[in-house]
This record gives structure tokens, C-alpha cells and sequence, in this order.
């Protein structure tokens, strides 16, 4: 008897899985917020060169004497169509009646978006400007680090541990960027934030999807995903309140604190608890779940009878078989673009234009309709198509916008804003679809390793993001601004084309063994799940195929 066929028995999601899955979503939304944070506490403002002397200089002009100073005293950007109102780095001065340019030292920052970000405080600008992209860069090592390193801990120490031993670590890392000056100790902390968001986060996703039966595991993978929207849309608002960086950090990371009491409130996972032999444990959990699903269960469900704890094979036997290796290259650069694509397009919307907390906010409510858009489609397009059309449309949206940025002026912001918000919701959707159809295209024997693989490998995508969005920095004039979006748009194209490369998995029987996965796609006629259910009565085997940590590791 396998472990799932007892949550068969207790009910696959009752109203015991209901209250874990809400309680265990909770986490996402801080894990949205700590994605995106580096986007508001590294925002570089618009600046300029502090006028030598000048004790009270501020961005915005005085009055006409002031206004004068500046004129004389900064010069214009090098690029006449920049969109840039004055150099930033350079100051004019005159040495035996000579006019010279020199680098400045000191600049002053304009706080209508924010009083003050880390990059203001610390001067991430000019030739330090890139140091912004190499913390965010360094943040989502971070979050790599914690799904390998806290993903082995649960494997080793228990899903609740895991999960509370990274709540410890992002409260108190979390709490102390808000207080540190030095950018070095800042990016530490950061990648250690990263590492333990993800640390609480991991855990949580393969506990909730742990608990939940085979015929409903599936479809629970996309509605976290939603309270990932939530952080975001929480990130935005209280941004837009406090407009300083170190009390949005503080009103991030103080509320971490709650996953520390998840040590009272969660149980263990009965499936790690069986698969290291604490029979007695694991028995108590079930036996509570049935008794509040509502079911009256008479005698041991655990103790006492023979429980299958499945064996897996080890992802890299997939390589060793050119179609496997195809495929799976396939779904990594779709799990590398389109993180690139969900991150890169919410960092490079600062520059875009317009209000930018109103951006944001706009950026993360779509993402609702996205979702919802993808759970209703999934078993009416098939994964393929789906996968496939909303890349293309949200990367063709991304390219789009070379038009109004070139050609336009300063009034098609919103048409370029409009644009990039299709391209994220292409993302965001894509999302929904690429955690499902890379479940069901890996044989079952490697499903657990190939999800945590695909997780890991989309972090790339993340790190590549900032040094991509902030392109503009470096490539003077209007195609600068342009190139961000059309890489992002032009990646996201080629791969959903990618995407037809690939078998479709909707009414299919999954593969089990490596061999099945071999020959998965291959027949011209393969049997779907209503005929198999027509041959036998017992559950798919594509249901009880998404075992264990089907999920394990994959997020955001």
C-alpha cells in the first residue's frame, strides 16, 4: 500500500489540507516581496553632481539663481535624444580659463519616488552604478543556495525544521539590512535573506503538496503562486507609503517572525516521518487529518501494515538518452526565460516612465487574471499549445515596445507600459503552465529530482535579469531604454516556439519508467487516460505518479 492510497482513505483534501495549504501559502507572500524588494531598496533615483560649495543643493531647482547655478555648472548628457536632464557624473570646470569636465564625488537625488534608497544612501552611481545589478545578482545565488542547501535539510532533518531553523535566519538577517551602511555587509545579508525566504518557502510548498491526495496535487501547485502576488501587491502599497527603504525592509522582514510559531502550528510531513521509520509519529498525523476530514477510521492506518516508500532513479540518467536530453534542454531555457522575462520586466519598468508604485501595483494585480486565465485553459488547450501561445504573445507584446520607445515621445509611455504589462502576464502564466507540463513530461522515477533541477536552473535566469534590465544605464539613447524589453521579448519567442518541440501531456498516460519517457510522444496512437480507465478501475497511475515532493523545490 502506498502512502497515497491512505489519503484516499482520510480524504485527499479535506478541510484538514485546506487550513495546512492556506497556512503554508502564507509564506509566498513573503517570498514575493523579498523577490522584488532590490527593485525599491536599490532603485537609483534620478541625480546629479552636487554643485562644488553648494551646501544646500538639491535635485529639483530653488529658484533662478539656483536654476542658473545648475546650467553652468553641470552639463547636459553627451546624448542630445536622451531622455536623461543632466549628466550625471561629470561637473564643469574651468582651469586657466579652460572648461574641463572632472567625475564628481558627491550628487544629490531626487525624492519625489523615494526619500532615500540603499543606492542614494551608499552612492551606487556612475562608475559604481553596475554594483546594484551585482547585489541582485547576488541575492538570487542566494535563493539558489537556499533551494539546494535548506532542500537537503528537510530531506535530512524534517520539513518543519527545515522550516523553522530558515525563519530564525530571514528574521534576523532580514531585520539587520535595514540597519547596515556598508554595501558589502549589505549584499552578505542580502544573499542570506535570499537563501532563508526560500529556506521557510521550500519546506512549506512540499508539505502542503505532501498532504494533498493524488487527484488533487496538481492544481494546488498554481494558487500559491498567487499569494506570491499578494507580496507583490504588499510591497507596492506600503513602498508608496513609507518611500524609504529601510522601513519597507522593516515592514517586510518583522512579520517573518510568525513562521517561527509554525513550530506549534504545522505538523511534520507523514511521509518523511514513514521514510525514516517512525512508524508511530506518522500514525498520529493521519489519524488526526481523518478525524477532521470527517472520516471514522477504525484501527491503525500506519503501524502494522506495509507501506511502499517509492525509490527513485537519479536525474542525470536522463541524459543519457538523446530524447530525454533534447526535451529537458528544451524546458530549461524555458524555465531560464521566462524567470528572466518575470523578473527582468518589473526591474526594467522604473525606467519605463509614469508613477512608479502605480507600475508596480499594475505589474503584480495582473498576475491574478494570468493565473486564473492558466487553470482554466490547462485541460481545454493541452499544455503545449497553451505553453506555446502565451510565450509568443507575451514576448511579441516585449518586442513591440522598440516602437513607441523609438518613434514615440514621451506621451506612448502608457502604450509601452501596456506592453510590458501583456509581457509579464506571458510570464506569469507561463509559469502556471511550465510547473505542471515539466511534471508530467519527466518519468516518475526522476520526477522529484527533475522539478528541484528545473527550479534551480530558472535561478539563472534570475541572475542574468538585473545585468539585462539595466542595460539602459549603459547604452546611451532611446535604444537603450528599447534593448531590455526586446531581449526579453525576443527570448521569449524562441523559446515557446521551442515549446512545439516538445510531446503534449494533456489525457496522456505519464511516463513511469525512463524507458516510457523514451518512447513517450513517440506512437502515433497513444492510449489516453479514459481509455486506460476504461481497462481498469483502480486510480491512474499518472495520478499516484506525482508522489512524495512531485513539486519539491520548485517556486519562483
Amino acid at each position: 500500500m502506498k502512502f497515497d492510497d491512505i489519503l484516499v482513505r482520510i480524504g485527499e483534501f479535506g478541510f484538514y489540507q485546506k487550513r495546512l495549504y492556506l497556512i503554508l501559502c502564507i509564506p509566498a507572500i513573503n517570498v514575493g516581496c523579498y523577490m522584488m524588494m532590490l527593485v525599491y531598496t536599490m532603485h537609483i533615483p534620478a541625480h546629479r553632481c552636487k554643485i562644488p560649495g553648494y551646501e544646500n543643493d538639491t535635485y529639483l531647482e530653488q529658484n533662478e539663481k539656483h536654476r542658473q547655478l545648475i546650467n553652468i555648472t553641470i552639463p547636459l548628457p553627451e546624448d542630445p535624444h536622451s531622455v536623461l536632464r543632466y549628466d550625471r557624473c561629470h561637473v564643469i570646470g574651468r582651469e586657466n580659463n579652460v572648461t574641463t569636465l572632472r567625475k564628481c564625488n558627491e550628487w544629490v537625488y531626487d525624492t519625489s519616488v523615494f526619500e532615500e534608497t540603499f543606492s542614494s544612501k551608499v552612492n551606487l552611481v556612475c562608475d559604481d552604478a553596475l554594483k546594484t545589478s551585482h547585489a541582485q545578482m547576488i541575492f538570487y545565488f542566494g535563493v539558489l543556495a537556499g533551494d539546494v542547501g535548506f532542500g537537503c535539510v528537510a530531506d535530512v532533518f524534517g520539513r518543519k525544521k527545515a522550516l523553522v531553523i530558515s525563519a530564525v535566519i530571514q528574521v534576523v538577517s532580514a531585520v539587520s539590512v535595514a540597519f547596515v551602511s556598508n554595501y558589502y555587509v549589505f549584499v552578505i545579508l542580502n544573499f542570506f535573506v535570499g537563501a532563508a525566504c526560500h529556506g521557510v518557502f521550500v519546506p512549506a510548498s512540499v508539505l502542503s503538496v505532501e498532504m494533498v491526495g493524488p487527484s488533487k496535487r496538481v492544481m494546488t501547485g498554481i494558487p500559491i503562486h498567487m499569494f506570491f502576488a499578494v507580496g507583490l501587491l504588499y510591497l507596492a502599497g506600503v513602498g508608496a507609503l513609507v518611500r524609504h527603504w529601510q522601513y519597507l525592509q522593516l515592514a517586510v522582514a518583522v512579520p517573518c517572525a510568525v513562521y517561527v510559531l509554525y513550530w506549534w502550528v504545522i505538523p511534520e510531513s507523514p511521509r518523511w516521518l514513514l521514510s525514516q521509520g517512525r512508524m508511530e509519529e506518522a500514525e498520529k498525523i493521519v489519524q488526526r487529518v481523518a478525524k477532521v476530514n470527517g472520516f471514522d477510521v477504525k484501527g491503525n492506518l500506519i503501524v502494522g501494515e506495509k507501506i511502499e516508500i517509492p525509490k527513485g532513479e537519479k536525474i542525470w540518467h536522463v541524459f543519457k538518452h538523446k530524447v530525454l536530453f533534447v526535451r529537458a534542454m528544451i524546458l530549461f531555457v524555458n524555465w531560464i526565460v521566462i524567470a528572466m522575462d518575470y523578473y527582468g520586466v518589473t526591474m526594467h519598468v522604473g525606467n519605463i516612465g509614469g508613477n512608479f508604485y502605480l507600475n508596480q501595483f499594475i505589474l503584480a494585480i495582473v498576475e491574478f487574471p494570468a493565473k486564473i486565465a492558466t487553470m482554466l485553459l490547462l485541460n481545454r488547450i493541452g499544455r503545449q499549445k497553451l505553453h506555446c501561445l502565451i510565450m509568443i504573445i507575451g514576448g511579441a507584446a516585449l518586442l513591440c515596445t522598440i516602437f513607441p520607445v523609438l518613434y514615440g515621445k514621451e506621451e506612448l509611455s502608457s502604450l509601452t507600459l501596456v506592453l510590458s504589462i501583456i509581457g509579464k502576464m506571458g510570464s506569469s502564466a507561463a509559469f502556471g503552465v511550465i510547473y505542471i507540463y515539466t511534471a508530467e513530461l519527466y518519468p516518475t522515477v526522476v520526477r522529484n529530482g527533475a522539478m528541484g533541477t528545473s527550479s534551480c536552473i530558472a535561478r539563472f535566469g534570475g541572475m542574468a535579469a538585473p545585468y539585462i534590465a539595466s542595460t539602459s544605464e549603459y547604452v546611451s539613447g532611446k535604444f537603450g531604454q528599447a534593448l531590455p524589453l526586446v531581449i526579453f521579448g525576443g527570448s521569449a519567442v524562441t523559446a515557446g516556439f521551442l515549446t512545439l518541440l516538445l510531446p503534449e501531456t494533456l489525457h496522456r498516460k505519464l511516463p513511469e519508467t525512463i524507458q516510457d519517457g523514451v518512447e513517450f510522444g513517440k506512437k502515433k496512437e497513444e492510449p489516453t487516460m479514459n481509455d486506460y480507465s476504461k481497462k481498469i478501475k483502480t486510480p491512474h497511475p499518472s495520478l499516484s505518479s506525482f508522489d512524495n515532493t512531485a513539486f519539491e523545490g520548485t517556486t519562483l
